[in-house]
C-alpha cells in the first residue's frame, strides 16, 4: 500500500499533454537501436576501420552540436508542436536511409545527418514540457521524463543485440519506424504549447527580443552551461574513460558491460523514490553536492581493483546522475525568459552535446599521457570545482514562485486536442 501510494503521488497532478510527450519519449528511447550497434555495424558488417567507424561517430555528434542551437531556433520561431514533427520525421527518414547507403563518403554524410535530426527535438521537448506543468511539478516531470529515457534505452540496448544477429538493416528500419510512430503520435495528440502573445507581450518582445546573441549575453546562464559542460565531462566518462581504463587494467568487455549495466538499473530503479526525496529541496545543494558526488564518484575508480569495487563506484556516481539530471534542467528553466526557452534550451543541450565530442578525446590523452589514475583524480576536481560553481550561482538565482493548483502559465494556450475529434 505504501509503494502503490508513492507511485500514484508521484504521477498524480500532471496533465495528460505531458503524458502524451512522455510516451512520445519511452517509444523513442525503446527504439534508438543504430546508437548502441553503428560501430559494430561499420566494423563487422562493412569492413570499415576502426578509425573510420570512430570519424563517423564523431560527424554524427558534430551534427548534434549544431542542431542543439538549430533546434532552440525552431522551437522559438516555429513552435514546439511543428519543430517535434519536422525533427522525429527527418529522423526516421535518415536513419531508414542509413541503412540503405553503402559509399564511405554518403554513410558519414547521412550520419551527420540523423545526428542533426535527432538531436534538433530536445529543445523542444524540454520548452514544451515546461510549457505545461506547473513550476511547483518540473523537477518531478523532468525526473519522470529522465526516467522514460533510461528505461527505453535500457530495453533497446539489449533488444538491439539480438536484432544485429538477426539484421543490420532490420535495426534501422525497425528505429526509423518507431521515429516515425512518435511523429505521428505528436500530430495527433499534442496541442501546440508555445505562449500567446497578448499585445503586451509582443511589444516586450520587439522591445527586448530574444535572440542567441541575448542567450551569450545573460552571463548567469553561460555559467550554467559552463558548469553543465564540466558536469557533462565527468558523466561522459562512463562510457569513454571506464571502457579503456578497465581494457587497459585486463579486464574484459562482459566484465565492463556487467559494472556498466548498474547504472541504468539504478536509474530505472532509483529514479521515482529519489525524486520523491529531492522534489521540494534546495536545488543549490542538490546540484553542489550532484556535482561533487559525481567528481569523487568517478575519483574512487582509482582505488577499484575488482569489478565489484568499480560497480560500487559506478552506484556513487549513478546517484549523483539521478539527482543531477532533472535539478540541472529546471535551474534551466527558471533562468528562461518565456518566449526564449528554446534558445536556451538549445545551448543547455549544446553543452552535453560539446562535451560528448571533447570527452573521448580527453579522456584518451590523459589515460595515454599520464596514466589512469591522473583521469579519475581529474575527474573529482572538476567535480569540485563544479560544486563550487553552482554553490556561488545560486546565490544570485532568485526564488521561483509557484503557480496556483490548476492554474496555467501566463500567456500559455488552453487548447482542445489535437487529432480528438
Amino acid at each position: 500500500m505504501r509503494a502503490r501510494r508513492a507511485v500514484r503521488e508521484t504521477v498524480s497532478g500532471l496533465p495528460r499533454e505531458f503524458w502524451w510527450l512522455w510516451t512520445s519519449t519511452l517509444v523513442n528511447r525503446l527504439g534508438a537501436f543504430v546508437a548502441t550497434f553503428m560501430a559494430l555495424y561499420l566494423t563487422l558488417d562493412r569492413g570499415y576501420s576502426a578509425t573510420y567507424a570512430g570519424l563517423v561517430a564523431a560527424l554524427h555528434g558534430l551534427g548534434g552540436v549544431i542542431s542543439s542551437l538549430g533546434g532552440g531556433v525552431m522551437t522559438d520561431r516555429l513552435g514546439r508542436r511543428p519543430t517535434l514533427l519536422i525533427a522525429q520525421a527527418s529522423t526516421a527518414v535518415s536513419v531508414a536511409l542509413l541503412g540503405f547507403v553503402r559509399d564511405p563518403v554518403a554513410i558519414a554524410g547521412v550520419a551527420f545527418l540523423v545526428g542533426m535530426a535527432s538531436n534538433a527535438s530536445r529543445p523542444a521537448v524540454q520548452a514544451m514540457m515546461a510549457d505545461i506543468v506547473r513550476p511547483e511539478d518540473r523537477i518531478r516531470a523532468f525526473s519522470l521524463n529522465y526516467w522514460a529515457i533510461n528505461l527505453g534505452f535500457a530495453i533497446s540496448s539489449m533488444a538491439a543485440g539480438f536484432i544485429a544477429e538477426a539484421s543490420y538493416l532490420a535495426g534501422f528500419l525497425i528505429e526509423a519506424a518507431m521515429t516515425m510512430a512518435c511523429a505521428i503520435l505528436v500530430f495527433l495528440r499534442l496541442p501546440e504549447s508555445r505562449p500567446d502573445e497578448t499585445v503586451e507581450t509582443a511589444t516586450a518582445r520587439s522591445d527586448d527580443a530574444v535572440s542567441l546573441g541575448t542567450v551569450l549575453r545573460d552571463g548567469r546562464f553561460m555559467s550554467v552551461v559552463g558548469l553543465s559542460f564540466l558536469v557533462a565531462l565527468i558523466f561522459q566518462q562512463g562510457s569513454v574513460g571506464l571502457p579503456v581504463a578497465m581494457g587497459e587494467a585486463g579486464f574484459t568487455p562482459a566484465e565492463y558491460g556487467m559494472a556498466i549495466a548498474v547504472n541504468g538499473v539504478l536509474i530505472v530503479v532509483l529514479q521515482i523514490p529519489v525524486t520523491r526525496f529531492i522534489e521540494h529541496r534546495d536545488p543549490r545543494r542538490l546540484l553542489v553536492v550532484s556535482s561533487i558526488l559525481a567528481g569523487y564518484g568517478f575519483g574512487l575508480t582509482a582505488f577499484a581493483g575488482s569489478v565489484g569495487v568499480i560497480a560500487l563506484t559506478v552506484c556513487v556516481w549513478t546517484l549523483a546522475e539521478i539527482v543531477n539530471a532533472p535539478t540541472q534542467t529546471g535551474l534551466v528553466v527558471r533562468l528562461s525568459p518565456l518566449h526564449g526557452r528554446g534558445r536556451y534550451q538549445g545551448m543547455y543541450t549544446m553543452s552535453w552535446a560539446v562535451a560528448g565530442l571533447v570527452a573521448p578525446l580527453l579522456s584518451g590523452f590523459v589515460i595515454d599521457r599520464f596514466g589512469a589514475e591522473w583521469l579519475w583524480a581529474s575527474c573529482a576536481v572538476v567535480g569540485t570545482v563544479a560544486g563550487l560553481g553552482y554553490g556561488a550561482l545560486m546565490r544570485r538565482v532568485p526564488e521561483e514562485k509557484a503557480a496556483a493548483a490548476g492554474e496555467p502559465e501566463v500567456g500559455v494556450r488552453a487548447q482542445p486536442e489535437v487529432g480528438a475529434g
